[in-house]
């Protein structure tokens, strides 16, 4: 499974393999407790090692939890696209902020996208004319 953050992101965001699985697991079912997980194919695992890890994950601010009883509900903040959507806009910021000159990250990107698939090159095209439409639009507001 590919990691959702990169090692350049901060690590208090990157997420572990157990965390990914579990977050994977809520996605799935939408929200568990730690006992709903256990009982539903994480019964290797112990408790207090689940309960840790979602309670990491809600620290990281990717889940949300409730009070049920004496435990907590947990559920994800964001869906998968957005989570990967935001991980990617942050990566891209840091690499924006990491470099003198902003054009050089931006010659990398779209080498990169050339090298990778020419399509993706026009999508781009595509994105950022969408965009000046939009940024157009709010100026006439």
């Amino acid at each position: 499974m590919k990691r959702f953050f990169h090692p350049f992101r901060s690590s208090s965001r990157q997420l572990g393999p157990l965390e990914q699985c579990l977050l994977e697991a809520l996605w799935s079912r939408g929200s568990s407790t730690v006992r709903e997980l256990l009982e539903s194919g994480y019964g290797d695992l112990a408790y207090t090692t689940v309960m840790t890890t979602l309670d990491r994950l809600f620290k990281k601010n990717l889940l949300t939890r409730q009070a049920e009883g004496r435990a907590f509900r947990y559920s994800p903040r964001l869906t998968r696209e957005a989570l990967h959507r935001e991980a990617a806009g942050d990566a891209f910021r840091q690499l924006l902020d990491a470099s003198p000159a902003p054009e050089l990250p931006l010659s990398y990107f779209v080498e990169i996208l050339t090298e990778r698939d020419a399509q993706l090159l026009d999508d781009l095209k595509h994105a950022v004319e969408s965009k000046r439409r939009e940024l157009r639009g709010k100026g006439k507001a």
